[in-house]
């Protein structure tokens, strides 16, 4: 979203990430509910998440100028083709084969959480590229699940986030009301699609996602490109 509202709004960079992650915490609202709704969130997986997450995404909205987005753009990017790669692999897994990460899910959840925050904060991206991962090979959740726990789990932290950019001044008021129009539209169309589909097709999909994204990021150039 980032590069489009560089591009076609003609935002500065931090306005970018500040305006898209407002777009984050809308999302991450409406579908987070439409998920909720179908009981596909885990509440304690989505708290632990919520904790780590919102101390670091004030941190990381605060560290955007002081770090280069487009390098960690470029490892980031280089992280979440790995992702893609091992997700359709993930009934081979050891400890998912085994039924889960046991007494380790919980130190997962609070990393991938933390992670995602600061991520969040610092480069406008939802947390949901770190946090299901993290669900879906760390800890064995089913693909649904991981993402409607996900999607909970960043609407605090993300609202931190965007409220820090907006104090910074980063935050195109004009731009907001249209845009989170058409993030509530969407993040409930999609919410409602990603149920009815099947474990393993969905998985694929967001996999997909992951690598396109991913490829995006590694292959960055210019500022304006970012996401």
């Amino acid at each position: 979203m980032v590069p489009l509202l560089v591009a076609w709004s003609k935002l500065r960079q931090h306005e970018a990430h500040g305006t898209s992650l407002l777009a984050v915490s809308a999302t991450a609202l409406v579908g987070g509910g439409t998920y909720a709704q179908a009981g596909a969130v885990d509440l304690a997986g989505a708290a632990a998440l919520t904790v780590t997450a919102m101390l670091t995404a004030r941190l990381g909205a605060r560290f955007t100028r002081r770090l280069d987005p487009l390098s960690l753009r470029r490892v980031f990017g280089g992280f979440l083709i790995l992702t893609a790669l091992l997700l359709p692999f993930k009934q081979h897994l050891p400890h998912v084969a085994a039924g889960g990460a046991g007494a380790f899910s919980t130190i997962i959840l609070l990393f991938a959480g933390a992670l995602a925050g600061f991520a969040s904060g610092l480069l406008g991206i939802g947390g949901g590229t770190v946090m299901v991962p993290a669900l879906v090979l760390g800890a064995g959740f089913p693909q649904q699940l991981a993402q409607g726990t996900s999607l909970a789990a960043m609407i605090l932290p993300a609202w931190v986030g965007a409220l820090t950019h907006y104090r910074l001044g980063h935050v195109r008021g004009e731009i907001a009301p249209w845009l989170l129009a058409g993030i509530a539209v969407g993040a409930y169309a999609g919410g409602s699609l990603a149920l009815g589909l099947p474990e393993g097709i969905l998985r694929g999909v967001f996999a997909l996602v992951l690598l396109w994204t991913g490829t995006r990021y590694v292959r960055s150039r210019t500022r304006g490109e970012q996401r």
